[in-house]
């Protein structure tokens, strides 16, 4: 193999395999880069058996060939040459030499054989998609999944579509966050599936290059996204998602319309001088006000009233104020409504102009 490329080409491919690339596996081809030269481009693989990456790079390709090197050291090199151009080779054995000017580096590589094959693609299955659509339903719905790696079911970003309507949810148990998208070419033919978080950051960071066409599909095990050379295919995590449409509550008949601002800035405040534990504050409501306090023995106390839209009877409930300053910022409209019951039962936030949005908070005892 031996081909010349533009380093900043190379670099940019480089980079954006750092973050699926295994650096702690017991595997050590799974730390490495698959380097394929052939028809006048370099192809670039890698994977950490759950995430799978490929892309693209124009190169002159004097003698094709292929490698796997170590993926961050290939990297740390090809970032500090000192030249435009980058020329790659392998000689005998495994060993790959890099040149650039007067610097040269000689590291050694794996078996190609010993790479994991790339899952196949059908690109009659994939469809075209507006990233903007599914980026958004990603940005407001991350902050709600699930840490605990021993709950893998809820691990992740359940996709579901109902007929012209795509759904995304995500929970931990103490609150869950759901939006809905009208969808022309809703992709796949599963009903629902659910999205490890490592994969998803690496289809949503495909997703912010504006330029170019994005397709989208799903099948049994996996997921897959491509635009232009790039391609990203995501194992799906298996299981049953919890029933979301039971824990969404249907009588919370105490409606308050709230400045999102106003609300976020005060529960900033309130909170600092709740626990750090449990992060509790207190709601406190009556006609056209309500009352956020926090208390702690070792801290001091904070109380701070806002104007609101309630007519409804006095309540007093309590909410993690770390769950519900998340969703207020997911949010992003200027007026938001909580839907309340009773001190017992979860609240919903929801934004006041746009439907789809929904974000369930469970209470909490102070």
């Amino acid at each position: 193999m031996d081909f010349i490329i533009e380093k900043l080409d190379f670099l940019r491919v480089l980079q954006r395999i750092q973050g699926i690339v295994d650096k702690k596996s017991t595997m050590p081809i799974l730390s490495n880069v698959l380097v394929e030269a052939a028809d006048g481009k370099v192809n670039i693989a890698a994977t950490d058996l759950e995430i799978f990456i490929k892309d693209a790079c124009p190169a002159t390709v004097k003698k094709e060939g292929s490698v796997t090197v170590n993926a961050r050291k290939l990297f740390e090199i090809v970032k500090e040459l000192p030249e435009s151009t980058v020329a790659i080779s392998n000689g005998e054995g495994e060993r790959v030499s890099i040149k650039s000017g007067k610097a040269r580096f000689n590291i050694m590589g794996l078996p190609v054989k010993e790479f994991p094959s790339f899952p196949p693609v059908e690109d009659d299955k994939l469809t075209k998609v507006e990233p903007d659509i599914l980026g958004e339903m990603i940005d407001k719905t991350a902050f709600a999944v699930s840490t605990d790696e021993t709950r893998y079911n809820i691990n992740g970003f359940f996709l579901e579509k109902d007929k012209d309507i795509l759904r995304m949810v995500t929970t931990d148990g103490h609150r869950l966050a759901m939006i809905e998208k009208e969808a022309a070419n809703v992709p796949g033919e599963k009903k629902g599936v659910i999205l490890p978080k490592k994969g998803v950051t690496e289809l949503r960071k495909l997703m912010e290059e504006k330029e170019g066409d994005f397709f989208f599909g799903i099948t049994d095990k996996s997921v897959t996204m491509k635009k232009g050379d790039t391609l990203i295919n995501v194992r799906l995590i298996e299981g049953d998602f919890p029933d979301y449409k039971q824990v969404i509550p249907k009588e919370n008949d105490k409606l308050v319309m709230a400045e999102r601002a106003v609300l976020l800035g005060s529960l900033k405040r309130v909170s600092i001088l709740s626990s750090d534990k449990v992060k509790g504050v207190k709601f406190g409501l009556k006609k056209g006000k309500l009352t956020l306090s926090s208390s702690s023995p070792e801290l001091g106390d904070a109380t701070e009233e806002i104007d609101v839209e309630y007519d409804g009877d006095e309540l007093d409930i309590a909410f993690n104020a770390r769950y519900f300053l998340d969703a207020l910022e997911a949010v992003g409209e200027e007026k938001v409504g909580i839907e309340l019951k009773d001190q017992m039962s979860p609240g919903i936030l929801r934004p006041k102009e746009t439907a789809g949005s929904t974000y369930i908070i469970m209470p909490m005892r102070l």
